[in-house]
C-alpha cells in the first residue's frame, strides 16, 4: 500500500510504512538527523486546520536560498517536528518572526558561529499548550517546547536549505540547533514579562526569537543581596571569546525565579539592571593580549568608544541590547546567553484561528 506524502507541492507516492519513509527522508536531508513523523497528506491537512491561514501564504523568505516559507510549508515540516495542530500558530510566528531583517536570518544559517533561534513564549498560550517555562525549561520533557523549536530548525534546513557542513557551516554547532524553545516564567517574576515591554497586553499571545547561543549556566548561592548576585552575572558574562566580548551582541540574562526575587527586593528594576551590566560587566582591554587588544581596540573606536589599556570593555553599546527575562524553577541558577553581531531579537503577535 502507498501513500501520499508531503514535501512541497507536488506531493509523490512511497510505501506507506514507517521505516520507508524515514530512510528516504534521511537519504534525501530532509532531517535534523532524528526520526520524523512522516508528513502524510492526512497528517499535514489537521495541521493546517491549527491556524486560520491559507496554506499557499507566504510568511517570508527563508535563506540562503531565500525560498517561500508558505503556510503549508511551515505545516509539513511541523508535522515532521512532531507538533500537534494547536502548535501551528506558535510556529508561524516564529517564522515571521525570524524572516524579518533585523533578525539577519541569513547570518545565523551561514555563520561560522553556533548559535540559533530561541524562541520565548509569552501570555496565556504558555499554559494552554503546556509550554516549559520552570524547571528544565531548556531540557527535555515536553512535548510543546521540543517540537516547536524543531520545527523552526527543520523549516530553516529544508524551506531554506542551510545543510549542515554545506550551506551551514558552523563551526561546532550547539545542540540548540535541534531546539530552543521555552516559555517565560511570568507567574514568578517580579518584573513585567518580556512582551509588556515590548508594548504588548499581559493577556496577549506572543513570541520572540533571539539568535542566540546556548546557555551558559550561572551557579550564585551564597550573595543574599541585590548588588551581589548582579557583580555575579556581570562576571559571568565578562569572558573572552564570548560574542559580547569579542563583537557587541545582543544578550539575554536569564534570572532564576530565587535570583529575580532578590535583585527586585533589592529595588533593581530591569532597566537599573541592565545599565548595572553596562556598568560593570567586561574585561580591561590589557586582558585581551598584544594581538586582539589592539584590533579590539580599533574596533570599539570605530562605534566612539575611546579607551586606555586599563580601560575596561563594556559587553554591549546600550543597555536595550540586553533583554532580562525570568526562566526556571526552583534553584539557584541563572543562564547568560549571547548571540551573533548585527542580529536582533524580534516579537510578534501570535495570531490563533477564530473559534
Amino acid at each position: 500500500m502507498t501513500h501520499r506524502v508531503a514535501v512541497e507541492q507536488p506531493s509523490f507516492l512511497v510505501e506507506n510504512d514507517f521505516q520507508t519513509i524515514n530512510n528516504l527522508f534521511q537519504e534525501q536531508g530532509w532531517t535534523d538527523g532524528l526520526p520524523i513523523a512522516p508528513p502524510v497528506d492526512e497528517a499535514v491537512e489537521a495541521m493546517l486546520l491549527g491556524a486560520d491561514r491559507s496554506p499557499s501564504e507566504v510568511l517570508g523568505k527563508i535563506p540562503p536560498i531565500w525560498a517561500d516559507a508558505t503556510v503549508q510549508k511551515v505545516a509539513i515540516n511541523a508535522v515532521m517536528a512532531g507538533c500537534l495542530p494547536e502548535y501551528l500558530p506558535v510556529v508561524v510566528a516564529a517564522v515571521e518572526a525570524i524572516t524579518e531583517g533585523e533578525f539577519n536570518l541569513h547570518g545565523l544559517q551561514a555563520t561560522t558561529h553556533g548559535a540559533a533561534p530561541l524562541i520565548v513564549v509569552n501570555g496565556p498560550i504558555r499554559k494552554d499548550l503546556n509550554i516549559n517555562c520552570r524547571s528544565n525549561c531548556f531540557g527535555p520533557g515536553w512535548r510543546a517546547n521540543a517540537t516547536i523549536g524543531r520545527a523552526l530548525r527543520l523549516i530553516m534546513l529544508n524551506v531554506g536549505g542551510a545543510t549542515p557542513g554545506i550551506l551551514d557551516l558552523s563551526t561546532t554547532g550547539m545542540p540548540s540547533k535541534y531546539t530552543f524553545c521555552v516559555g517565560e516564567n511570568e507567574e514568578q517574576s517580579p518584573w513585567e514579562p518580556l512582551h509588556v515591554e515590548k508594548g504588548y497586553e499581559k493577556g496577549d499571545n506572543v513570541v520572540t526569537v533571539f539568535p542566540a547561543d546556548c546557555p551558559h549556566d550561572v551557579l550564585e548561592r551564597s550573595s543574599t543581596t541585590a548588588v551581589g548576585v548582579l557583580t555575579t552575572l556581570s562576571h559571568a558574562m565578562s569572558p573572552l571569546g564570548n560574542g559580547n566580548t569579542m563583537l557587541f551582541a545582543d544578550s539575554i540574562l536569564a534570572f532564576c525565579p530565587e535570583h529575580a526575587e532578590v535583585v527586585a527586593r533589592g529595588g533593581y528594576t530591569k532597566a537599573m539592571v541592565r545599565q548595572f551590566v553596562l556598568d560593570h560587566a567586561g574585561l580591561p582591554l590589557s586582558y585581551y593580549g598584544p594581538e586582539l587588544g589592539p584590533w579590539r581596540k580599533q574596533q570599539l573606536e570605530l562605534t566612539g568608544i575611546h579607551i586606555d589599556d586599563d580601560g575596561r570593555v563594556p559587553v554591549a553599546l546600550k543597555p536595550e541590547d540586553i533583554t532580562i527575562l525570568v526562566l526556571g524553577g526552583p534553584g539557584k541558577h541563572s543562564a547568560f546567553m549571547g548571540a551573533i553581531t548585527r542580529a536582533h531579537p524580534v516579537t510578534k503577535p501570535i495570531r490563533l484561528p477564530k473559534k
